[in-house]
Order: C-alpha cells, then sequence, then structure tokens
C-alpha cells in the first residue's frame, strides 16, 4: 500500500492480516451482550494449546513405535542370520527339520509379541492423546458456559 492511499479497515483490502489474527480486537468489534468476550478468546487459546500438546503426544508415540521397528528389524536380521548359519552345519536331515521347525516357531512368537508391543505402545499415545482431547473439550464447554453466564450475572 503507498503513502497516498488511506486504510479502509478492512484487513483484505488494506493487507493488514495481522490485525485479523488479533481475536481480542476482532471479539470487542463483535460486543454481544452477556457474552464475555475475553473469556471465549481465553479458551480458544487453551484449545490451541491442548491441540499443540495433542499433536506433540501423537509424533512422540509415532517417533518411538518407529525407532522400536527399527529396533525390531536389526534384531530379526541377526536371528536371520544366525538362524541361516544353524541350518548351514553338516548334519542328518531330520535334525535339520527339526531345528527348521523350531527356527519358525520362535520367529512366529518373536513376530506376535513385536507386533502386540507395538499395539500396546500406539494404544498407549493414542489413548493419551484422546484423554487430553475429552478433557479439553469438558473444559471448553464449561468455560463456553462460563462466558454466557458471567456476564449475565447468573453464576
Amino acid at each position: 500500500m503507498s503513502k497516498t492511499q488511506t486504510k479502509t479497515g478492512n484487513p483484505f483490502l488494506d493487507g493488514d492480516f495481522g490485525a485479523m489474527m488479533d481475536f481480542t480486537k476482532v471479539t470487542e468489534q463483535f460486543n454481544v451482550p452477556g457474552v464475555d468476550s475475553k473469556a471465549l478468546v481465553e479458551s480458544q487459546r487453551r484449545n490451541i494449546e491442548t491441540l499443540a500438546e495433542i499433536n506433540r503426544v501423537a509424533f512422540e508415540g509415532a517417533r518411538a513405535i518407529m525407532q522400536r521397528q527399527g529396533e525390531i528389524m536389526r534384531q530379526a536380521m541377526e536371528e536371520t542370520t544366525k538362524a541361516v548359519r544353524e541350518l548351514s552345519k553338516p548334519g542328518k536331515p531330520e535334525d535339520a527339520m527339526a531345528k527348521q521347525a523350531e527356527l519358525a516357531k520362535q520367529a512366529y512368537e518373536q513376530c506376535l509379541a513385536n507386533a502386540r508391543e507395538l499395539a500396546e505402545m500406539g494404544t498407549k499415545s493414542n489413548t493419551k492423546a484422546a484423554e487430553l482431547f475429552s478433557h479439553r473439550v469438558t473444559d471448553g464447554l464449561e468455560e463456553l458456559k462460563g462466558a454466557f453466564k458471567h456476564t449475565n450475572g447468573a453464576k
């Protein structure tokens, strides 16, 4: 905007998008009797903080799962190498088949244990995020109710 142009008061026309982000000023423009706009803005701030915390919890959970998957992969490669060495040793075919069956059983049990562990990690992370969300919704609804009661004199 050049120096000769005047501001219209419209942030879209003036290119002043920062003004749109000041929610306190925006809510003051729409001062509705019986509504505590500052309380509503504060409630929204807490919503954003909670959303950031939920995202952090989800990210940390996903990171921990990926890290554990990497560890599982490394362990699986070590176990595979060890199994190939065991099966390469000379001996009776019956002994080799028994050894193969035992190794397959161990691999299957380890696979189930790993899948269970990863599922529990995901469940723990998701549960924590859901609890944060649930508490914020409950608190937000109470805050909303309070924002309307506060200025009406009904407490």
